[in-house]
């Protein structure tokens, strides 16, 4: 999230834009976002969706947020809300049979702010966004841009919502396929999904658009964060001031890889290594504080829960090795962005996604073997210079490859083509 003070700053430069492109001709577009979640929520692709918007903003352009009733609220965003379910006040992280409801009322206030706002663009996001976007398309004569985060199948059998062997995952791949053909465009997180796009779901070529996820580079800036300001952090979070911290921030799943996280702590505490894991995130957290203890490592590592997004660089900012342990190979990890960006080393398990950011700079381990993911950090404990090193080259290239800017440039071309 942005300061209050950042925010204003950006909606008048916005402002200042409107009136440029008004001068030069130019008139800015009216897009509207279909988000299916709860918009916003501090992990993965909302933050992919908050500096979509906050970037198109500060270009001139308008931005309405369609979304589920829960959520924060954001500065300077246009977000509106769904009623909530009477029947169903609170609901889970991921795949849940609840939320074809809540998709059902996302579909009608999308059609309600459709006709209020008038967009001349609307972008869906996830695969639930593109199908009531899709829809509405048809009725307002408008073109839709699916903002494509990994395959809905996929990320449902990593839920274990579904089983790929079932007759319901045939169903669902089913209407994948035919949402994914509804859109006129369709930006893509990572190169792979590009590829799965084309090969699993035989997509034309020239209908992808590749849009890797980005850094927000002032803002995970490592200079903001002094020697005194995270010693204090420190001491406020109970983290011993004498050992290397390796930093973890993201959703506490299975599949996202906890339990090797903390597998990997207790292995290293057995071998009799110095260090200290901060790992971030929610919801389950009793759960792994309860498998810490069970692996004797309550004292090896830290689970601070909810961090806000705001927060998030100052937590981040303590770690001297980032681990990006996600086993997924169908979702985008943009969590390795705000790594690079703060210029920390990054020990991951080996996947084409990661390999798409880190590059050769990436310190890799195969996906799911824990023993080689342990050894990968102990042997960057023992090698400060070239954790150093690493960080100060992924710094370089997150700044080079990944800038929202330039990924705002790109969905306004398309979007201009799409409007022609």
């Amino acid at each position: 999230m942005r300061s209050s003070q950042s925010a204003v700053g950006e909606v008048k430069m916005a402002k200042r834009d409107t009136v440029a492109k008004a001068a030069a001709g130019e008139r800015p577009f009216r897009i509207l976002m279909i988000a299916p979640t709860s918009f916003f929520s501090d992990y993965g692709g909302h933050i992919r969706i908050l500096e979509e918007a906050y970037t198109l903003q500060g270009m001139g352009h308008q931005v309405a947020i369609v979304t589920y009733y829960k959520g924060s609220d954001m500065p300077d965003l246009d977000i509106r809300r769904t009623a909530p379910l009477p029947w169903r006040p609170e609901y889970e992280v991921g795949s849940s049979r609840h939320k074809i409801a809540f998709d059902v009322y996302l579909a009608w206030q999308s059609l309600v702010e459709a006709i209020r706002f008038k967009p001349d663009v609307i972008h869906g996001h996830m695969h639930e966004g593109a199908l009531i976007g899709g829809v509405l398309s048809k009725l307002l004569r408008r073109p839709l841009v699916f903002d494509f985060q990994g395959s809905m199948t996929a990320e449902m059998t990593d839920h274990n919502f579904l089983r790929k062997d079932g007759r319901l995952y045939r169903l669902a791949f089913r209407l994948e396929n035919f949402i994914n053909k509804m859109p006129q465009a369709i930006l893509t997180s990572s190169i792979k999904a590009t590829r799965l796009l084309e090969e699993d779901f035989q997509l034309a070529k020239d209908k992808l658009i590749p849009l890797p996820d980005c850094a927000n580079h002032r803002r995970f800036d490592p200079e903001r964060f002094s020697p005194e300001m995270k010693q204090d952090l420190r001491q406020r979070l109970g983290l011993p001031l004498d050992r290397p911290i390796v930093a973890y921030l993201g959703l506490l799943t299975d599949y996202q890889g906890v339990p090797h996280l903390i597998e990997a702590a207790a292995r290293l505490k057995q071998a009799g290594e110095k260090c200290h894991f901060l790992i971030m995130g929610y919801p389950n957290v009793a759960h792994y504080q309860a498998v810490a203890r069970q692996k004797d490592v309550a004292d090896y590592v830290t689970f601070t829960g909810k961090v806000m997004y705001q927060n998030a660089p100052a937590y981040l900012s303590l770690g001297d090795i980032a681990v990006a342990p996600k086993m997924s190979t169908s979702e985008g990890s943009g969590k390795l962005l705000n790594y690079m960006a703060l210029g920390q080393p990054v020990v991951a398990y080996d996947s084409a996604v990661h390999r798409e950011y880190l590059g050769d700079l990436g310190v890799y381990a195969p996906s799911g073997d824990v023993t080689a993911f342990t050894e990968a950090i102990a042997t960057l404990l023992h090698q400060p210079e070239e954790r150093v090193a690493l960080g100060e080259k992924l710094r370089k290239r997150a700044l080079q490859v990944y800038s929202w800017q330039k990924a705002g440039e790109h969905i306004v071309s398309l979007y201009k083509q799409l409007t022609k």
